[in-house]
């Protein structure tokens, strides 16, 4: 096995402690990141949906800056948002390099998306629903989580393995400027030094990944959907 291994990638098992080590850093960065961005763009997405004109609890102040904030961090390119948050992850981690330093980019980087594909899942809630929940007595937190999110379950899982899967771009992007990570290991020890097959390798690793991730999510969201399906057909 490790002949047939050396013989199709020779310079990735030459360098399968680094490779590894980078699959490693690709990881860190995308459960941390991912788990930050997750809690803070589910929040915002809230937020925006409850605040706007129209929603349960209308507040055009909030609403404004909160939604000129999602719009400036999605118009930003990745790669321009890393170099300019430098200065900034510097003061607060002390550093803009590694994994550490490529956490608050990657939230500012996905944040304002997730924010937006939770706003959009929200907005398909049934205002009848509602409407009955208010006629029975739900406060505004009783509304946020016995209606929109309980009935938007399958829509936020959708949203959220899009988000994921886009998640692992930007990771690999970080990678590009000090980040660490397979993206880098595959600028650096691949496309740098002419290694064919450490690009190949990187780039089959994370389809595996986004493959696998794609496929959870679209199980999660049809178990939900059935639930629901079934559910109501008892009723």
């Amino acid at each position: 096995m490790v002949e047939f291994i050396k013989a199709i990638m020779p310079n990735v098992y030459a360098y399968r402690s680094r490779f590894f080590q980078s699959c490693e850093a690709t990881l860190q960065m995308f459960v941390i990141a991912g788990l930050i961005s997750f809690a803070l763009g589910l929040l915002f997405g809230v937020v925006l949906t409850v605040t706007r004109e129209g929603g349960i609890r209308p507040n055009r102040l909030i609403y404004r800056v909160l939604d000129v904030f999602v719009n400036v961090f999605r118009s930003i390119p990745f790669v321009i948002l890393l170099i300019f948050l430098i200065p900034f992850t510097r003061t607060v981690l002390g550093t803009a390099i590694g994994v550490k330093g490529a956490i608050i980019p990657l939230v500012f980087g996905v944040v304002p998306f997730f924010t937006r594909q939770v706003e959009a899942a929200l907005a398909g809630v049934s205002p009848g629903k509602l409407e009955a929940a208010r006629s029975m007595g739900s406060g505004t937190m009783g509304l946020i989580f016995r209606v929109y999110l309980h009935e938007a379950v399958p829509d936020l899982i959708r949203v959220t393995t899009i988000t994921a899967i886009s998640l692992i771009g930007l990771t690999t992007m970080a990678g590009a400027v000090g980040a660490g990570g397979l993206g880098s290991f595959a600028i650096n020890y691949g496309q740098n030094q002419q290694h064919q097959d450490i690009v190949n390798v990187c780039v089959v690793v994370l389809l595996i990944f986004v493959c696998f991730l794609q496929a959870l999510g679209s199980f999660l969201a049809r178990k939900t959907t059935n639930r629901k399906l079934f559910a109501r057909t008892e009723k």
